[in-house]
């Protein structure tokens, strides 16, 4: 089980990681992954732009910062590598300001024009030399700072890849053309590595298995691209895609299924003799477990699962595989990095802030704590408070704990999140938290429990529709269907197009469902964060649903739900209504809570609907004051 490459938490000016960078990786060092990964180390600036690490010599103290986290990862027994990359026409991939793109020259295989309209220009074949001896160079100084491995990025559409690439690739030189030729780049990338580094020191390939889009390489080519690669390489590393066309095919969303992608490292196991490892989506130890004794791939890599739980590896190893906190594959981790350069994680909120003090300490002095409320916000801050060694009293109102998450389980596609719930219920039981089900917690209560700390989590509730409703319509809230198994028609109108009312709108177009979609803004899921919205846009075009927006809802009666639009009055016909305009916070049920010991915090929905990042970070920092 190792690490994947994931991008560093602080990266200096000048390209060299800072102190958060060393605490990130070595908590999965820690976690007993068998190797963890830095990512990504770029080559050649004067060709690749972008907000990466660098490593020369040429800039003091820059060996040793990586010098620092390379030893960060080998204390704790696993093996510290590095990846090797070079974005190619993609240079700018990772700048915050994404203008200063314009002023970079992207740099490919061939002369062409991006996506986006900026222009590529073809490399030559000094540029390709030069390339070429700074990958090699790369490679011996991380391994002068200590790294015990290297990784050359060879997919994804990385430069390497566009050589690689028969979209990419339209040279009618030694490096286009055949595979043979195609290849070419990478060998002698490969070859230069390995003639820097010397034996036995592991070089692994990184490459996409298949692109999985049109005009790309599929399995097949991928099987020979393996084939013609495995002699210079260790190991080969199998992910998926390409950057420009499958950002949710490379890193698995929550609409695919979990290891769809292992398929292409277990074919291309059959065609080449070096360990194959790989990637995408997993996080459950009995499905890598099943990988590996079928012979699928020899190593099961993990990014996304080991930033929500980074001791996965260790937990596995002591048995404890059902106290693994899975990854929701929420893009939250990925969408933090473009938009403030932070790295965090939806359930695990010491992610990118490892040396903040925010560690699982045991408590000086032992108090009883009374959590208010059975929802993920409850059960994190319970089980914080109980692992810190406080006496804990966890009243729930009513008979599951759970609270918001109970309605996922009817979201095949949020199936992991209900599961968060669980596990946090199990957690919380092995703590020795005392769980009290069917509690109601009052002034009266919470006075007889004398408790000195006291964190109110309870939630929030649906908001009503604050317009006319006939009274013979069928109107339901997502409760009522997902809790209490409500039947809905053959043609529904969703009212609300935020997060919650889209991911409803996608479950019953699914089913094969009319459904319109009904939202006041001009764009859907705005709530949602930039990695995941563009993913479920796609996801309820191809399912059909009706997307209208700019309405404001104005009645609902017989005929179906009367919206006023730009162009007037419509009416959108329909036998079922379902209400997803939001949700309000239980404020009455904190307030009488406000002065019930001397220690009150309110924390999740209870203080403000939001979103499971905030319950689970506000959670954590209560039980931590105490």
């Amino acid at each position: 089980m190792c690490s994947a490459p994931l991008g560093a938490t602080d990266i200096l000016a000048d390209g060299t990681p800072g102190p958060r960078t060393l605490g990130f990786y070595e908590m999965r060092a820690k976690g007993g992954a068998a190797a963890v990964t830095v990512s990504e180390l770029v080559v050649h600036p004067d060709t690749d732009g972008s907000q990466m690490l660098k490593l020369s010599l040429a800039t003091p103290g820059q060996l040793g910062a990586f010098a620092y986290v390379a030893d960060a990862i080998k204390r704790h027994g696993a093996i510290a590598s590095i990846e090797l990359s070079h974005s190619g026409q993609y240079a700018g991939t990772y700048m915050v300001d994404k203008k200063k793109k314009g002023a970079l020259c992207q740099y490919g295989p061939s002369d062409g024009v991006r996506p986006d309209g900026l222009p590529v220009k073809a490399l030559t074949h000094e540029q390709i030399a030069d390339i070429v001896a700074a990958y090699a160079n790369a490679a011996a100084l991380a391994k002068r700072a200590g790294f015990e491995m290297v990784m050359v990025h060879a997919g994804h559409g990385w430069l390497i890849n566009q050589f690689i690439s028969p979209y990419f690739n339209k040279r009618d030189d030694e490096y286009g053309g055949s595979l043979e030729n195609r290849v070419r780049f990478a060998r002698e990338i490969l070859s230069a590595v390995r003639e820097e580094v010397g034996p036995g020191f592991p070089i692994e390939l990184r490459m996409s298995g298949s692109e999985l889009f049109d005009g790309g390489y599929d399995l097949e080519e991928g099987c020979r691209i393996a084939a013609a690669l495995e002699d210079l390489v260790d190991i080969i590393h199998v992910s998926a895609g390409s950057y420009q066309f499958g950002f949710s095919i490379t890193h698995p969303s929550m609409f695919r299924e979990h290891g769809c992608n292992v398929y292409l490292a277990a074919e291309i196991k059959k065609h080449v003799s070096v360990p194959v490892a790989t990637v995408g989506g997993l996080s459950d130890p009995a499905q890598m477990e099943e990988i590996i004794a079928s012979g699928q791939a020899d190593i099961v890599v993990m990014g996304r699962a080991l930033l929500a739980d980074p001791e996965i590896p260790a937990k596995v190893m002591a048995n404890r595989g059902d106290e693994v906190i899975k990854c929701l594959r929420c893009f939250v981790c990925m969408a933090e990095r473009p938009v403030t350069q932070t790295r965090r994680c939806a359930v695990n909120p010491r992610i990118g802030r490892e040396f903040e003090g925010m560690a699982i300490a045991p408590t000086a002095e032992r108090k009883r704590v009374l959590v208010v409320g059975g929802g993920i916000a409850g059960m994190v801050a319970a089980w914080v408070a109980a692992k810190r060694g406080h006496e804990v009293i966890l009243c729930e109102a009513t008979g599951e704990l759970g609270g918001i998450l109970r309605t996922e389980q009817a979201l095949p596609f949020k199936i992991d999140m209900y599961n968060l719930g669980r596990t946090y219920a199990l957690l919380c039981e092995r703590a020795g938290v005392d769980i009290r089900m069917n509690t109601v917690v009052d002034a009266a209560y919470a006075e007889e429990v004398a408790a000195d700390a006291v964190i109110v989590a309870v939630g929030s509730e649906p908001m009503d529709l604050p317009i006319p409703v006939d009274p013979d319509v069928n109107v339901l809230t997502v409760e009522d269907l997902y809790l209490d198994g409500a039947e809905v028609g053959e043609e529904l109108v969703v009212i609300g197009g935020g997060l919650t009312g889209c991911e409803c709108a996608l479950l019953y177009a699914r089913q094969g469902k009319t459904v319109h979609l009904a939202e006041m803004r001009d764009g859907l899921a705005i709530d949602a964060n930039i990695r995941q919205r563009p993913i479920l846009l796609a996801e309820l075009e191809q399912a059909g649903v009706d997307e209208v927006l700019c309405a404001r809802a104005q009645r609902v009666d017989k005929d179906g739900v009367v919206v006023e639009t730009p162009d007037g009055e419509r009416v959108l016909t329909c036998d079922t209504v379902v209400c997803a305009i939001g949700q309000r916070s239980r404020r009455a049920a904190a307030d009488v809570l406000l002065d019930a010991a001397p220690f009150v915090r309110v924390i999740g929905d209870a203080r403000r609907p939001a979103n499971i990042t905030t319950a689970v970070y506000e959670a954590w920092h209560a039980a931590m004051d105490i």
